[in-house]
């Protein structure tokens, strides 16, 4: 860490951070929840509260809605593309200057080694760079008719639009969402996860004074039930955005339906690291290691599953359980290696998991048990966990854990592993490791997957599409391909 980065953390640790945003922000202003209530946020790293935030309704998210909507028919439509672009690259300015701050408050709202959180910060500040440069480009198409005819498409925004944000990447997932949305030319109403509040309400203040017009991003907080329901099935929101488990993608979209809203979801993930025998070993161990226990595996593209040739097995478990058994694990404002579950309730989720496989006999070489911050002895801390020679219809194997849990399965040649790979009900992403270029491209020709990593897990960035197929969801966030959600195509015929 920077001496800077280091010294925020230290003060929040030491419970100095400075003030931060605890209340919606609708129309531009901080403002209470109508109804006055409150809840706490927690320090996954010590299991304590540190903040009391808004708890947001159905009022709320009509004031916010309706922020949005006057927005979006008043200054928003007004703004040049151009000078949306100009925003955006500003508040990507803003963002990298305040990047320490948010930083730490990120991972002491949501747990991760406040390492990693810079670097979701900066991805942040990428994004808006990202769709800064595409708010003026949005261009339609001319089509030919003939001499007699003149015909065109244009880009429109398609209006309010919301975004449901998970808590295992807060302020990435809120802005990989909200940068091309704005730059389509749309308002939001961003809902946080109630885990974790903060980084999004800093977002929206650094948005305005990137000189963003009032109402154009609101945010409500608290909980699914109270105030992400009323959101998505509000009947002025036109496109959803939604991050989070397959049950809950599969209710937002039954609730879109009831106003034809269309819908992205980025849902779960049991993503297989394919590693053939003939592999650059040192880089197939890190890839491995960072695909699993990133995040303490709480990552919907994990790689939670390892499908290794038999002939590299041994030796390359051998490795793995060593490297997995000495990553350091503490409280995220310490930079660890591995930081703590985001929740009690998680928590308990993982553990189950476990314990399940325990019960069933299965083969646990690495981790499997609960564990607390060292410095403190507090916190919501489960090791990083191996499970060898799980049978493909295994739920370890099935089922998304979202924690540091790795299955390994053991496969005999190249098509078992393509099996293997496509062996569950999810497409989120996969990762390859091989020399073979011919088996790199026919694996990633034959993995039903949104995403394909070669020789390098989580390889990539904002500028490549990102989604899954099947239980993963649909749509597309990133890249170009992440604006068409925020646009709706208008055809223009004429006779001459």
């Amino acid at each position: 860490m920077d001496a800077a980065l280091a010294a925020l953390a230290a003060d929040a640790l030491a419970g100095r951070l400075p003030a931060l945003p605890d209340r919606h922000f609708i129309d531009g202003v901080f403002v209470a929840a109508r109804s006055g209530r409150t809840m706490p946020s927690f320090d996954p790293g010590s299991g304590r509260a540190f903040l009391d935030f808004a708890a947001g309704d159905a009022d709320d998210v009509s004031d916010a809605v309706a922020a949005a909507s006057a927005a979006f028919a008043g200054p928003w439509r007004d703004t040049k593309p151009a000078e949306r672009g100009r925003i955006l690259a500003r508040a990507a300015a803003l963002v990298r200057e305040n990047a320490a701050r948010l930083a730490v408050a990120e991972s002491l709202d949501c747990g991760k080694p406040v390492g990693e959180a810079l670097g979701d910060v900066n991805g942040a500040a990428r994004a808006f760079e990202y769709y800064a440069g595409a708010a003026d480009k949005l261009e339609g198409a001319s089509i030919p008719l003939g001499r007699n005819h003149l015909a065109f498409t244009v880009n429109e925004p398609v209006g309010v639009t919301a975004h449901i944000v998970p808590w295992n990447y807060p302020i990435s997932t809120t802005a990989r969402s909200l940068a091309p949305a704005l730059a389509a030319g749309c308002t939001a109403v961003v809902k946080p996860a109630e885990q974790t509040p903060v980084s999004a309400l800093m977002l929206a203040a650094l948005l305005k004074d990137a000189g963003l017009p009032d109402g154009v991003v609101n945010v409500v907080t608290g909980t699914g039930a109270a105030a992400g329901a009323p959101l998505v099935a509000h009947p002025a929101v036109r496109h959803v955005t939604f991050t989070g488990s397959g049950p809950t993608g599969a209710r937002v979209m039954q609730a879109a339906a009831e106003n034809v809203t269309s819908v992205t979801l980025e849902l779960g993930g049991k993503s297989p690291v394919v590693v053939l025998a003939d592999c650059d070993v040192d880089a197939a161990l890190e890839g491995v290691l960072g695909a699993i226990f990133e995040n303490a595996g709480q990552i919907c593209s994990a790689g939670s599953r390892l499908v290794i040739e038999r002939p590299l097995h041994a030796t390359f478990l051998e490795r793995l359980v060593a490297r997995a058994r000495a990553l350091s694990i503490g409280h995220g404002l310490r930079n660890p290696q591995v930081g703590p579950l985001n929740s009690a309730q998680h928590l308990a989720k993982v553990v189950a998991y476990v314990d399940d496989a325990r019960a069933r006999g299965l083969d646990i070489v690495a981790g499997g048990r609960v564990t607390t911050d060292p410095a403190t002895g507090l916190g919501w801390f489960f090791e990083p966990t191996i499970l060898d020679g799980v049978r493909p219809d295994d739920r370890i194997v099935q089922e998304e854990i979202f924690g540091p849990v790795l299955a390994v399965q053991v496969v005999d040649g190249f098509e078992e592993a393509l099996a293997a790979a496509n062996g569950t009900r999810y497409g989120l992403v996969a990762g390859i490791y091989t020399r073979d270029f011919s088996k790199a491209m026919r694996l990633a020709r034959d993995i039903d997957a949104g995403q394909i990593y070669i020789n390098e897990y989580f390889a990539g960035g904002v500028e490549v599409p990102f989604g899954g197929n099947r239980l993963s969801g649909f749509g597309r966030e990133k890249g170009l391909a992440a604006l068409a959600s925020y646009c709706k195509v208008k055809s223009v015929a004429a006779r001459l």
